[in-house]
């Protein structure tokens, strides 16, 4: 398909603000490394939740969505919709100490809260493990959408799309540090958010679909639409369900969603204001990520599959298409070929939009890591502040590189989504708990995302080439949290706790609430902390409540199902008053 001298026009457009912004900023972000990776810490909440929201708008978001309609319904959505529980935990538990701590980076929690050699490993191998190797696992997710979508609108080749939108990126992160990143993920979500509903809404004019009405009666998306599984079929209701609300939320860690915050989340934390800033960025986060974005892309998705009901017929319309590629996510960028001249290049560049803030800020977390946690940590400690930014300017191109290259190797989203749940399965738990007992040490981590990483690697590649059958992914996350849980926890009693002198200042400087800090025998006692712990619990419960009722009080809406709407958006309407009233309890004016 060709694009139209308009379309190209909206695309130029947007590269030319996106990559004015990001030089714009370069000359503030190279002063030094607390202005290139946290923008002097001074980012006000609504600019720093915003941010998070673009990243985790990205091009293989909506891809993967369309994956899990297809595959097994809105219902699979699940998979995705238990982290609310895991994001709102953040907020009112673990936004504040984050940003009390004062670190660079969250991998610098390791020598706050632990000690000696141990945690200066730790800090190293968690550095590269998360940096490196988990960073590009997911950047090459989101290039792998951006060849399917320039496959199919841009009958551009997976080498040409990766080498493009590669080289734009870096180039955009290289120079303009997190101020620039954040301020053009004010315009990216905006831009993002107008295609995804341009096209649910082209999607649903199309003849064969009817609208709305039509949508929801044909036979093709017979089964497809329930909100919930059918517990009837215990298999599939465990797996879509029941795993992720009992375990799932806990237990894994996953980009966007970590256990206590982590990554790009707690980059963001770090870079507020102040501790109030930082728990309203992540509440806004957490809110428009599930409640605002998800029912455009489910649309689009049902919408699909009376368009293309099947992976022949989507090879059938676009025969140049890579056959290799060709899985149900790819339906997504196929149903954008109806949308007309000028708003195809403004999706075009929304989906481009994506791409590069999910990626820019997967860059700029990336190479703080390898930078502040590895380079200026263990190979060059005392340089000046121009030599660690030049670092992370270099660490960049090379981020890129690597993700693009393993791009090369995946097939689709979901394959990519269960990878990463299924190499962070088990390592939740301890995030959580390593804030609020002191029991808990460096070898406790390395344990855990040792044992995670042989799981997965086993379910991957050993399960099969030893010719058993293969196994749910349901089943292997389970596994994977057991084994994994069972074996950090032995390894934490049978090693000693980080050094009193590093509990005792840890403990001073965070002041965790509960009484988790009580046995080990050095005064710390919860009264040192100002937090309310029964508030903080009813907070998260009424923030969930906020977030689920939307989504499925839209989602009813949708349906004509007016009944149930309206009890799920009441739910959500008293939750709300009730969460605003609830706030000054927690520290968030």
């Amino acid at each position: 398909m060709q694009l139209t001298s308009l379309d190209w026009i909206v695309i130029t457009t947007y590269g030319v603000v996106a990559v004015g912004t990001g030089l714009y900023f370069a000359r503030r972000a190279g002063r030094e490394t607390g202005e290139f990776f946290l923008g002097g810490r001074t980012m006000p909440w609504w600019l720093l939740g915003t941010s998070m929201v673009a990243t985790t708008f990205s091009t293989d978001t909506p891809n993967l969505v369309t994956d899990l309609v297809r595959s097994g319904g809105v219902s699979q959505n699940w998979l995705w919709w238990a982290f609310v529980i895991t994001g709102m935990c953040t907020v009112f538990f673990y936004a504040k100490m984050w940003r009390r701590s004062g670190i660079m980076t969250d991998i610098g929690f390791y020598e706050l809260r632990y000690s000696g050699k141990p945690a200066a490993f730790l800090r190293g191998f968690r550095a590269i493990y998360l940096g490196v190797f988990f960073n590009c696992m997911i950047m090459a997710t989101v290039t792998l959408a951006a060849i399917k979508i320039g496959g199919v609108l841009l009958g551009a080749s997976k080498y040409e799309v990766v080498l493009a939108a590669g080289t734009v990126t870096a180039l955009y992160s290289a120079t303009s540090g997190l101020w620039g990143v954040v301020v053009t993920d004010l315009l990216l979500f905006a831009i993002a958010m107008i295609g995804s509903c341009a096209a649910a809404w082209y999607a649903l004019a199309q003849p064969e679909v009817g609208g709305m009405v039509g949508l929801f009666t044909h036979p093709a998306v017979e089964g497809k639409l329930s909100l919930l599984p059918d517990f009837s079929d215990w298999r599939t209701a465990t797996t879509v369900f029941i795993i992720p609300i009992a375990v799932q939320w806990w237990s894994t860690w996953y980009p966007g969603a970590e256990p206590g915050g982590g990554g790009y989340v707690a980059q963001r934390m770090l870079a507020a204001r102040n501790e109030s800033h930082a728990m309203k960025a992540t509440l806004w986060f957490n809110i428009a990520h599930y409640a605002l974005r998800p029912w455009p892309w489910i649309l689009v998705a049902l919408a699909s599959l009376v368009v293309y009901p099947s992976l022949e017929s989507i090879q059938a319309a676009f025969p140049n298409v890579d056959p290799s590629i060709v899985r149900n996510d790819l339906a997504y960028p196929a149903m954008l070929i109806f949308l007309p001249s000028g708003l195809l290049g403004l999706v075009v560049a929304s989906l481009a939009a994506a791409y590069m803030s999910t990626v820019s800020t997967h860059l700029n977390w990336g190479a703080s890591y390898i930078v502040d946690d590895v380079y200026r940590r263990f190979v060059a400690p005392g340089r000046d502040e121009a030599t660690y930014v030049r670092v992370g300017r270099i660490a960049t191109v090379g981020l890129i590189v690597a993700a693009s290259a393993l791009a090369l190797w995946l097939e689709n989203a979901l394959q990519a989504f269960q990878i990463l749940l299924q190499i962070g399965a088990g390592t939740g738990l301890v995030f959580l708990l390593r804030w609020f007992w002191w029991r808990i040490n460096a070898w406790s981590e390395l344990s855990a995302m040792i044992l995670s990483f042989f799981v997965a690697l086993y379910f991957q590649f050993g399960h099969g080439a030893l010719g058993f059958d293969p196994v749910d992914p349901s089943i292997q996350l389970v596994f994977g949290v057991l084994v994994t849980t069972a074996g950090w926890v032995t390894v934490t009693f049978l090693t000693p706790p980080a050094a009193d002198e590093t509990l005792v200042s840890f403990h001073r400087l965070i002041r965790p609430m509960g009484s988790g800090w009580e046995g080990a025998g050095l005064g710390l006692t919860s009264g040192e902390s100002e937090d309310n712990p029964s508030a903080a619990f009813l907070a998260w419960f009424l923030g969930c409540v906020v977030v689920y009722g939307a989504v499925l009080g839209t989602g009813y809406l949708l349906y004509g199902q007016r009944l149930l709407a309206a009890v799920c958006l009441a739910a959500a309407a008293v939750a709300t008053v009730a969460l605003i009233r609830t706030l000054p309890r927690v520290g968030l004016t």
